[in-house]
């Protein structure tokens, strides 16, 4: 007889969640390192952490009654500039050229649509399952945004270790993959947890993080962190770290790249999670272009909303400055006049920053 475990594994399987581990309810082993992390400062502006710190202790607070946590990993299109690459679907990046520049953005957000939406849709049709499977019973599904701490919840499912970048690693899949929970107050056959570390010596990400976002091996300073800078925070971008960006218009794959593990990635992605519209969601232009009508008519369910198109054309104008565009000193100059200070503050030290690098003529 195919037990209650089975059945939810391979509907998990089915639906596009190529990872899945299983771990009793506990207190998470990470939540003191969680503590002292956000008493250090590392948070930056990420507030709703600290306020809501003692649920993330145990799976309780976010299931009242919860027995057990199935961990899910969901891949998403690898990064194109992952280096080396072995894998035979490895595409190009995107290269610049005199009269054309791109910027770049995180390979989570180069789909369709914001993951949070599809894989939330997904889990519960999943939670709908389990119930049919056993009447009565109470789940709860999560991606994201619930005080859970999925990365130690899927180490004790068995999915991967926490690599030096304190991503989720899979020996198989890398880390390009959204991690997922189902709780439930089931008790389920549970996984050995991952107990081996394999990124041994290696220390390719921190020594590659651009911005030095890094105290030390597991340890992120997100407040230096690039993704942190261009999605989280919400106000001006102090000028030691904006020079730093490089050409990073929406969160940063860098410690993905450079990573061991993600030269063997071989992944089968879901199509809404495939890259799309790469040259317009990369075009500095189309961004200092934009207005809000058209904003919300491109980007209302995709990652970009979260950054709102103030956000993101903040992050242009930095990265126009460090990539010396000076042909977008117009659009750049238009935003003087915004009343938004942030966009005001952007546009006078990026346009302070061309001019002080623009040849003579």
């Amino acid at each position: 007889m195919v037990s209650v475990r089975q059945q939810i594994q391979e509907l998990c399987l089915n639906l596009g969640f190529s990872l899945f581990g299983v771990t009793p309810a506990q207190v998470s082993p990470g939540f003191d390192r969680l503590q002292e992390w956000i008493a250090r400062g590392y948070a930056g502006t990420m507030d709703y952490i600290p306020k809501r710190l003692e649920a993330y202790k145990h799976p309780h607070s976010v299931l009242e009654g919860c027995k057990s946590v199935i961990m899910l990993g969901m891949p998403y299109t690898p990064s194109p500039y992952t280096q080396p690459s072995k894998r035979t679907t490895y595409v190009p990046p995107v290269k610049s050229s005199e009269t054309n520049q791109f910027a770049k953005i995180g390979s989570y957000a180069c789909g369709k649509v914001d993951y949070h939406d599809l894989i939330r849709e997904l889990l519960n049709q999943i939670c709908g399952t389990i119930i049919s499977l056993v009447p009565g019973s109470n789940n709860r599904g999560v991606v994201d945004t619930a005080p859970l701490m999925e990365r130690d919840f899927a180490q004790l499912a068995g999915i991967g270790w926490i690599g030096k970048n304190t991503l989720l690693l899979n020996q198989k899949s890398g880390s390009y993959f959204f991690l997922a929970a189902i709780l439930t107050d089931i008790e389920l056959e549970a996984d050995e947890p991952f107990r081996s570390d394999h990124c041994g010596t290696c220390t390719a990400c921190l020594d590659s993080c651009p911005t030095s976002a890094f105290e030390a091996p597991h340890v992120l300073n997100a407040s230096r962190c690039i993704s942190y800078l261009t999605i989280e925070h919400r106000g001006s971008i102090k000028e030691e770290l904006s020079e730093k960006m490089g050409d990073w218009l929406f969160g940063c794959d860098v410690c993905q790249t450079v990573c061991p593990w993600n030269r063997k990635s071989e992944v089968d992605v879901l199509a809404p999670l495939r890259h799309v519209d790469l040259e317009q969601k990369t075009t500095l232009e189309h961004w200092l272009e934009l207005d809000e009508v058209g904003f919300r008519t491109l980007y209302r369910k995709t990652p970009f909303w979260r950054t709102k198109l103030t956000g993101m054309q903040r992050n242009a104008m930095i990265v126009a400055a460090n990539q010396q565009r000076y042909d977008l000193v117009p659009l750049i100059e238009s935003f003087l006049k915004s009343e938004n200070e942030v966009l005001v503050d952007t546009a006078s030290s990026s346009l302070i920053r061309l001019n002080a690098t623009k040849p003579s003529p």
